[in-house]
């Protein structure tokens, strides 16, 4: 296998917003530190997602040096804050701070490959992952669930393929809605694309990093 490397990295801190793109991140036991640590609901406290409300993709939500969510440039507890959620999703809703482990749709990482990405056809965006892994031919990941990746000290065990919703038709800077991507991750991948992990070791990573395929067996080794 050709060297592979960790090509981008992406965090989410409100859940269905716009992520941000890092140059090193942390990764601990729920993932990168700061993901998805904010969500949306509505007035009966009902998570509301992009799924039904594509328009919170338009919104860019980063993290400020205090750790705390910034959603275009505002704090995300300001008033002016909620008003646009409110009018995004109607009278009552909310953002809601969460940092258990319930937060995730699957697992606390999703990772992609920049071959899967190319076999994909459209913007990796859509696929929202948080790990990009460059040096991987063609759909070489669709391989790996059950296996391990080692990036430094950090050690990030694969699962299973991901299987894909709505939210990858949504073009990421316009919420245009496309079904042809679905139905082509469908029809070309059986409706899986990228892979959910989990973290066995933790530690900090940066883009160029060198990232190891732990082989299945040596993965079950040191998970026991």
């Amino acid at each position: 296998m050709p060297t592979m490397k960790v090509t981008q990295i992406w965090r989410y801190p409100v859940k269905s917003m716009a992520g941000e793109r890092l140059n090193r991140a942390l990764i601990g036991p729920l993932g990168i530190e700061g993901d998805r640590v904010v969500h949306v609901e509505d007035a009966h406290g009902r998570l509301i997602t992009a799924r039904t409300h594509p328009r919170l993709l338009g919104h860019q939500a980063r993290l400020n040096a205090s750790g705390e969510p910034v959603i275009g440039g505002l704090l995300w507890t300001k008033p002016e804050v909620r008003r646009d959620i409110v009018d995004i999703v109607g009278p009552g809703a909310r953002l809601v701070r969460d940092d258990s482990g319930d937060r995730f749709d699957v697992l606390p990482l999703l990772v992609a490959t920049d071959g899967a990405i190319a076999a994909f056809g459209h913007d990796g965006r859509r696929l929202r992952p948080n790990l990009v892994i460059g040096g991987v031919e063609g759909l070489a990941e669709r391989s790996w669930p059950g296996q391990c990746l080692r990036i430094g000290e950090v050690l990030i065990g694969i699962q299973d393929l991901r299987g894909r919703c709505v939210m990858t038709t949504f073009d990421p800077d316009t919420q245009e809605q496309d079904h042809r991507v679905l139905a082509g991750i469908v029809r070309k991948f059986g409706g899986t694309l990228t892979l959910n992990c989990d973290v066995i070791q933790g530690g900090e990573i940066r883009v160029g990093d060198a990232v190891e395929l732990v082989r299945d067996h040596d993965c079950a080794a040191i998970r026991a």
